[in-house]
């Protein structure tokens, strides 16, 4: 375990690297920062002299030493359009994020576990085939539509729930959530079901596909042959033997789901980490820019490492050492 773990940890590293390099670089194509720093009054030898003070007519090189040492001191400059730590400002908008990705991970687990499992132990029925469908055709719609689409209906036209912003929320401990009161809760109902659509007919397929396997091994048909309940038999031993695939693909898809909040936070006008990148992009606000990529990045490497792990702790007969029993 310790090994894997040293190994995933330097793994890590060249992969943040490598992540760093790819933001970095992208600053340089993004427009002239300064645009949105200064007024049109400014003259080019003024804003000469701002690019020469923000390091912007640097060598690449440089830029690049500079902004590598900064970031593994917890620096990865300040805003532009914020006057703030890069840092900061994405941890401020980093709760609304969370709660919607925790909001949509709710009801993908709600919903996918139980219609997988119905769908492979009745495999013929009018539901399943309902199911499948349907999972179909989830799987084929875009986010941004689904999102149109629910505010349309229930935001609008039916005006049942709230089509924009965050609702009212309390402090707990630091932490600003909607999820204690009722206009939050309300507020987070369209957000978190379009967030959802993107992993729903994945994972509800996959639950399903699992099910299907640990139905048809070797283990099932000795269990049944003792006489032993269906009822037992499905959700004490196929069931849990299905969770253990279902778990790697849902910690891998939790970052997927971050970087999808763009798309939902844009529609709903959500303050989160998703809209902040956009509004960062259209500021020309590279220092945020390059911060959000990099979080995104680190998220995805920190998860992945964790799943692995667990899998293994979930799964002992798993070598994650990679050698030989």
């Amino acid at each position: 375990m310790f090994t894997f773990l040293v190994q995933r940890l330097f793994q890590a590293l060249i992969v943040m690297f490598v992540i760093s390099l790819v933001a970095f670089s992208i600053q340089d194509n993004l427009g002239d920062p300064l645009r949105e720093m200064v007024g049109q009054s400014v003259s080019e030898a003024e804003r000469q002299v701002l690019r020469d003070d923000l390091g912007l007519n640097d060598p690449y090189i440089t830029k690049y030493t500079r902004f590598i040492t900064s970031a593994l001191q917890g620096d990865l400059g300040n805003s532009y359009f914020f006057k703030r730590p890069a840092v900061d400002v994405i941890l401020d908008k980093l709760q609304a994020t969370l709660e919607l990705v925790l909001g949509a991970a709710i009801i993908i687990v709600v919903v996918s576990i139980p219609l997988g499992v119905y769908s492979a132990i009745h495999p013929k029925s009018v539901w399943t085939k309902m199911i499948m469908a349907l999972s179909s055709v989830g799987i084929s719609i875009p986010v941004f539509l689904t999102a149109i689409i629910l505010m349309y209906i229930f935001a609008i036209e039916l005006q049942w729930l709230p089509s924009y912003g965050r609702g009212e929320t309390v402090s707990i401990l630091g932490w600003e959530t909607g999820f204690l009161t009722t206009d939050g809760l309300l507020h987070l109902v369209l957000p978190c079901i379009s967030l959802a659509s993107i992993m729903l007919p994945l994972f509800i397929r996959l639950v399903r596909s699992e099910m299907l396997e640990a139905l048809s091994s070797e283990y099932v048909k000795f269990a049944t042959a003792k006489g032993l309940a269906m009822n037992k038999i499905y959700y004490q031993h196929a069931l849990k033997n299905t969770m253990l695939p279902v778990l790697t693909v849902g910690g891998v898809q939790i970052g997927t789901m971050v970087a999808y909040t763009i798309l939902t936070e844009t529609v709903f006008q959500w303050p989160g980490t998703g809209f902040l990148f956009l509004e960062a992009i259209n500021r020309v606000d590279t220092p945020l820019i390059t911060a959000y990529v990099i979080f995104v990045g680190l998220l995805f490497v920190v998860t992945n490492t964790i799943v692995d792990l667990l899998y293994g702790v979930v799964n002992p007969t798993v070598n994650i050492t990679g050698k030989g029993a």
